[in-house]
C-alpha cells in the first residue's frame, strides 16, 4: 500500500468539531506536526492551557479515527498548549486556584507498569557522554545475570537504539494493534526511532513528546519484565519530568565524564532526581579513561572528577569505565561485548554494574 499522507488524516479529522470557537479543528487550524511512518502517524491539536480539559475527549476521538483510516496501525495525538491564557486577576485568588488545580500535570501511572518489576533510568546532565552505550551494556548484562529484560528509548528527539542495534524494520502489529517489541540479543526494545527515519527531525512540542513517551509504554505489547532500563535523554527537561510524575522509576544511574562541564550538567541532573524523591544508584564514569599498550592508563579528560561529584552529593560511585574501541567495533559487527574474548574485562564490568543495580 502507498504511503499515508497528512491529506488523508485531514480527511478523517474534517467532521471533528472545535468545542471550543466556532469550526473545525482544521478550520480553526488547531492541527499540526504530522510525522508519518509507514502505517504510525502522530500529530498535535493545539490549544491554550485552559482548554486542556475541553480538548481531551476531542483528542482521543481524534485518535480513534485516525486509527480508522486504511492502513494506518498505530496513531499519537497529543494537545500541544503553544500559549498562555493571561494571569488571573490577584483579587479573585478563588479562581486562579481552581485553575491551577484543573492544570495539574497527569500522575497516572501507565497500566503497562503492572506487568514490569522494575524500572531504572539511565540519564545524563549533558550529551555526548555514551550513555546509551551504558544503557545497552547494562540491559545486555542484567539479561546476561537471568532477569527477563527490556528497553526503552526515551530520547524522542535523538534516538539511538536503532544505530546501536541495526534495526532498520518497522515493529509489527498484534491483533490487538498493539507494537512488538524488537528483540536483539535477548532484549526486548522499543523505540521511536524503529518507527521514524533517521533523516526525519522530530519537530514537537513537550505535550506531544511527553505522550509519545507513555504511549511507547501503553501501546507496546510488552512482555512480562524482570526489569526495563530506560535510556532518558540528556537534561532535565521535559521527559524527565513526565518520568518522575507518572513512572515509579526503582532507581536511576546518571552518567557523566570527567571533564567539567560535563560534571556541573550532572550535578544539575542528581540534584533533580533527589528533588523528585527518584533514588539515585550511583555515578558512572564514563569514557575516563584509555589502556595503552604497555598496560598504563592515560586519562584525557582528567581523574576522579566524578567521584569526588559523587561523594559531595552522596550518592555511590559505580566506577569508571574507558574509552574503547572495542565498543564501537561490537556495534559495526552487530554483537556484544559478551560476545569477544578481547573485551573480557569489559564485560566484567558491566556484569559487576548488573550486580549492583540488582541488589
Amino acid at each position: 500500500m502507498s504511503e499515508l499522507s497528512e491529506n488523508e488524516i485531514k480527511q478523517a479529522l474534517a467532521g471533528l468539531k472545535d468545542p471550543s470557537k466556532p469550526g473545525s479543528i482544521l478550520d480553526n487550524n488547531r492541527v499540526s506536526g504530522f510525522v508519518i511512518r509507514g502505517g504510525n502517524i502522530g500529530f498535535s491539536i493545539e490549544i491554550s492551557p485552559s482548554e486542556a480539559s475541553l480538548f481531551e475527549a476531542i483528542r482521543l476521538e481524534a485518535e480513534t479515527l485516525a486509527r480508522a483510516i486504511p492502513g494506518v496501525l498505530s496513531a499519537t495525538v497529543a494537545l500541544t498548549a503553544h500559549s498562555e491564557t493571561p494571569s488571573p486577576s490577584p483579587k479573585a485568588p478563588e479562581q486562579n486556584d481552581g485553575n491551577a488545580q484543573k492544570r495539574a500535570p497527569n500522575q497516572e501511572v501507565p497500566p503497562v507498569l503492572q506487568k514490569i518489576k522494575r524500572v531504572i533510568a539511565v540519564a545524563s546532565g549533558k550529551g555526548g557522554v555514551g550513555k546509551s552505550t551504558i544503557a545497552l551494556n547494562l540491559a545486555l548484562a542484567l539479561s546476561k545475570s537471568g532477569l527477563k529484560t527490556g528497553l526503552l528509548d526515551a530520547d524522542i528527539y535523538g534516538p539511538s537504539l536503532p544505530a546501536l542495534l541495526n534495526v532498520t524494520d518497522k515493529p509489527e502489529v498484534n491483533d490487538k494493534k498493539k507494537l512488538l517489541p524488537i528483540e536483539r540479543h535477548g532484549l526486548y526494545t522499543m523505540s521511536i526511532g524503529y518507527m521514524v527515519p533517521p533523516e526525519q527531525a522530530m519537530i514537537w512540542r513537550g505535550p506531544m513528546v511527553q505522550s509519545a513517551l507513555v504511549q511507547l509504554l501503553n501501546d507496546v505489547d510488552w512482555p512480562e519484565l524482570d526489569i526495563l532500563v530506560m535510556d532518558l535523554p540528556p537534561g532535565t527537561g521535559d521527559i524527565q519530568l513526565t518520568i518522575s510524575q507518572r513512572i515509579p522509576l526503582d532507581g536511576a544511574i546518571v552518567v557523566s565524564t570527567p571533564h567539567e562541564l560535563a560534571l556541573a550538567d550532572v550535578k544539575r541532573a542528581l540534584g533533580m532526581f533527589k528533588r523528585v524523591n527518584t533514588p539515585v544508584l550511583g555515578v558512572i564514569e564514563n569514557m575516563a579513561y584509555m589502556d595503552l599498550a604497555d598496560g598504563t592508563k592515560a586519562y584525557p579528560f582528567g581523574d576522579g572528577g566524578s567521584q569526588d561529584l559523587a561523594t559531595e552529593m552522596g550518592v555511590p560511585f559505580l566506577g569508571q569505565f574507558p574509552l574503547s574501541p572495542t565498543l564501537q567495533s561490537v556495534i559495526r559487527d552487530h554483537t556484544t561485548i559478551f560476545d569477544h574474548a578481547d573485551s573480557a574485562k569489559l564485560a566484567e564490568q558491566f556484569e559487576a554494574l548488573a550486580k549492583a543495580v540488582r541488589a
